[in-house]
């Protein structure tokens, strides 16, 4: 198990892109014990990876509502998948250890989570050959593959708070309670509570500054 015993915040509602990635970042502002938040969207949207350009792909989805993350990575499509973050607080192993040994733990826990729930999946071995700038036509080192075909992938971010890892789902029919039981791939011991009201505010208020602002998006 990654950690003996987590906090998963239970966010049932849908939130709009920009909010979406504002709540991430203030929990991970406050962490001082790994957190999980599995989450559902608004409406179909697209976020895309700190450093993409937005040019290479303001034609291919006119209308969709757009939001740059603050992990990295290509440009995933959501609505459709099970999108999820887990943060690791800044003293913790997992956090002050080296990015791929962190994205291959928890992808090999992922993995056996599917595993359980009859989808046979891999760990990629070796990062393929960038074809486009969409984070599921390639497949990275430790990404999670069914029938050679990439069904999970993430993005991170290391900050002085901690480890904010960001992963979707996706592209095959989940075995019900797959989200529900995510948490119990990571520890045996589960804490759950629902996001606070303060939590929600301060993501509004971060979300209106940053996230849905043409200056964050257009940044890169």
């Amino acid at each position: 198990m990654l950690f003996e015993n987590l906090l998963e915040v239970l966010d049932p509602e849908p939130h709009g892109a920009a909010l979406n990635m504002a709540i991430d970042e203030v929990l991970l502002r406050s962490a001082t014990r790994p957190m999980l938040r599995v989450y559902r969207w608004e409406r179909p949207a697209i976020s895309l990876g700190y450093f993409e350009k937005l040019s290479a792909l303001a034609v291919l989805a006119p209308g969709v509502e757009m939001v740059r993350r603050w992990t990295g990575g290509g440009v995933v499509e959501h609505g459709g998948d099970v999108t999820y973050t887990l943060i690791a607080p800044a003293d913790h192993a997992l956090a002050r250890g080296g990015a791929a040994e962190s994205y291959r733990r928890i992808h090999d826990a992922v993995a056996a989570l599917l595993a359980e729930q009859g989808t046979v999946a891999e760990l990629a071995a070796v990062t393929a050959a960038k074809i486009s700038s969409g984070c599921f036509e390639n497949a990275a080192a430790a990404d999670i593959l069914a029938d050679g075909r990439k069904i999970a992938g993430a993005a991170q971010r290391r900050t002085r708070w901690g480890l904010l890892h960001q992963g979707s789902v996706q592209g095959l029919a989940l075995a019900p309670g797959f989200a529900a039981r995510l948490g119990r791939a990571f520890a045996a011991e589960i804490e759950q509570r629902p996001l606070a009201e303060s939590e929600l505010a301060a993501a509004r208020t971060l979300a209106a500054e940053k996230y849905a602002t043409a200056a964050w998006l257009r940044r890169f």
